[in-house]
């Protein structure tokens, strides 16, 4: 076996028994035709890869609240913590979104929406005065020191190579009946005991999916 470095106008050729087995242009770029095995270590941001078949998982990024959080709001606002930014590497990927909360709430309801930068995502159609929030929460305040766990899952087709920023809003209940407050990772109580009203975790994950 003959390995031969040759240089050409744009850079250079690795060849193997006179066939060209490694490429490298004069920016440094690296091209092959045929499989390359790394036993090293690849360092780079997903956002840069090409040419990835269909449905390959390109990139992931995840916020963790660990924190409380509560609203009396009757309209959305925004939830500290819970908001990631992605930057697509291609206007043909989808961004795969999963939202899991830890919630209660005062006075029976509660509400927490997905967003795309300042767009309501992942809502229900429009029905009367129904709210129509991608999550909307029920629990009986007799439910003593209860916290219930809300997921969704939802595959974005945001259609962009720009930052892209998704992030999770909140209310109580749109009629503002009870005073109501709405929370994240605590209990309505919160009593400050060893046996009960823990606090917990929640969270933002989203994955480029190649298009």
């Amino acid at each position: 076996m003959t390995i031969s470095i040759k240089p050409t106008a744009s850079g250079s050729t690795i060849e193997q028994d006179g066939s060209t087995i490694l490429t490298v242009d004069g920016s440094g770029n690296l091209s092959t035709p045929n499989n390359l095995t790394v036993t090293g270590t690849i360092s780079g941001n997903g956002s840069g890869i090409t040419g990835v078949s269909a449905g390959k998982v390109l990139q992931v990024l995840q916020a963790v609240k660990s924190d409380a959080f509560s609203t009396t709001s009757t309209s959305l606002v925004d939830v500290s913590g819970l908001s990631v930014s992605i930057t697509p590497s291609s206007t043909s990927s989808k961004i795969l979104v999963h939202v899991d909360l830890l919630v209660s709430a005062s006075y029976f309801i509660g509400h927490a929406q997905l967003v795309r930068n300042s767009t309501l995502i992942y809502r229900a159609d429009s029905a009367g005065n129904r709210p129509i929030d991608s999550i909307t929460f029920a629990q009986n305040p007799s439910n003593d020191g209860i916290m219930q766990r809300s997921s969704i899952m939802y595959l974005d087709s945001p259609s962009t190579t720009s930052a892209t920023t998704y992030k999770v809003q909140a209310s109580t209940r749109k009629d503002g009946a009870g005073s109501g407050v709405f929370y994240i990772n605590r209990t309505t109580q919160d009593r400050d005991t060893t046996g009960y009203d823990a606090r917990g975790v929640s969270s933002i994950t989203v994955m480029e999916i190649a298009g």
